[in-house]
């Protein structure tokens, strides 16, 4: 499995990833513009928001196939090459929902801009691997040069540095949620045990409305204590209940919490029939430039991809189509950079697969209310 890296965006059209707004244009038309009208996100050229775009995009949580975890039970599968794809776009809406959740919209994780795009082409395995080693030599290089550095408004830096630290701790806590391992609780073998109940084992090709209920059973069924506060509702034939969800956000396990849940709202629909209807790309992009969206389950046939944002009548998305090695979530300091996309991608709306799952997440009702207002407009 290969990763190209190089995707081109317009300096003239406004970009979007999962309702945030960006413009590469110069503020300055006179200042020197390069050549070509297309540049690639590793121009520095550009002016305007691309460095924050970056940031952005490579502090979603990016999951892929990987190899050589411990092997799936009822099966003698330690990869999920080839079929597992669908269930890594679902665990990426997923876990966009939960850093939403625990980190909210705002947040981007300090070490994005790090990691840098390698020069050649493409990357293979055994690139990531090396790259990745003298990444960490770098980094702990750089932890015993630092000096403390004591000024005036040392208290307010102490709680950004508290605050920075807490959010570390969510960021590796929900990653850690995603191990492929069995204890994961939204890790791939859990997923296939879940899936079971819909006939489906591990090496079968999942659609993107089974990934769905496997979702929510997945956050049903999670008895770790941070996840008490959320919940998820499939909607059913593209309809979503309201006082369905209502119920479910103020359903509480324990009587003394009258505390709402957050909900993530999961739709599966078809745009269009054999192939995605053009007349959908308007939705899509209402739908990708919303502050509720945790982007979509879709891709283009057979292969699955999480859709984040676009631009222009193309989709940016996430590959989950790149085998990378097993890493153990379990220990301390576990290496982040395997789980955050160096590079976005971008695909033609006309090729999307008709077959997708949108998600939404509401962190209240209050907010559900808000966000149905906002999409039935």
């Amino acid at each position: 499995w290969v990763l190209k890296t190089k995707t081109y965006f317009s300096r003239n059209s406004p970009v979007l990833l999962l309702g945030k707004c960006y413009h590469f244009k110069y503020e300055d038309e006179n200042d020197l513009l390069p050549a070509r009208s297309g540049c690639t996100i590793e121009d520095h050229v550009i002016a305007g928001n691309v460095e924050e775009f970056r940031k952005d995009f490579i502090s979603r949580i990016w999951l892929t196939y990987r190899e050589e975890f411990p092997q799936i039970e009822g099966s003698a599968l330690t990869t999920d090459c080839g079929w597992g794809c669908t269930l890594r776009t679902g665990q990426m809406l997923l876990a966009q929902g939960l850093i939403l959740h625990f980190l909210g919209r705002a947040w981007t994780w300090p070490d994005a801009l790090n990691i840098e795009n390698s020069d050649s082409e493409s990357w293979t395995s055994n690139t990531v691997k090396k790259f990745t080693a003298s990444f960490e030599a770098s980094l702990s290089g750089e932890r015993e040069l630092k000096t403390p550095t004591i000024s005036l408004k040392e208290k307010i830096e102490r709680y950004s540095d508290d605050r920075e630290m807490e959010n570390e701790i969510y960021h590796r806590k929900i990653i850690s949620w995603f191990g492929d391992s069995p204890l994961a609780v939204f890790g791939l073998h859990q997923l296939i045990e879940y899936g079971k109940k819909s006939g489906k084992k591990a090496g079968d090709w999942y659609g993107p409305a089974v990934v769905a209920h496997i979702l929510r059973k997945a956050v049903e069924e999670a008895r770790h204590p941070d996840l008490k506060g959320i919940t998820i509702y499939v909607a059913q034939d593209c309809t979503v209940y309201s006082s369905d969800v209502i119920d479910k956000q103020c359903t509480s396990m324990a009587s003394d919490n009258t505390n709402d849940k957050a909900v993530i709202i999961l739709v599966p629909v078809r745009l269009g029939g054999e192939r995605t209807n053009a007349d959908y790309l308007d939705f899509v992009k209402g739908i990708l430039s919303l502050e509720y969206c945790v982007g979509i389950i879709g891709g283009k046939p057979k292969q699955s991809y999480y859709f984040a944002g676009f631009q222009d009548d193309s989709l940016i998305y996430m590959d989950p189509h790149y085998c990378q090695s097993f890493v153990d979530v379990s220990i301390k300091d576990f290496p982040l950079e395997t789980f955050h996309c160096p590079s976005p991608k971008k695909m033609s709306f006309r090729k999307m697969d008709p077959s997708c799952t949108i998600g939404f997440y509401c962190r209240n009702v209050q907010d559900f209310k808000r966000a149905s207002e906002e999409i039935t407009k």
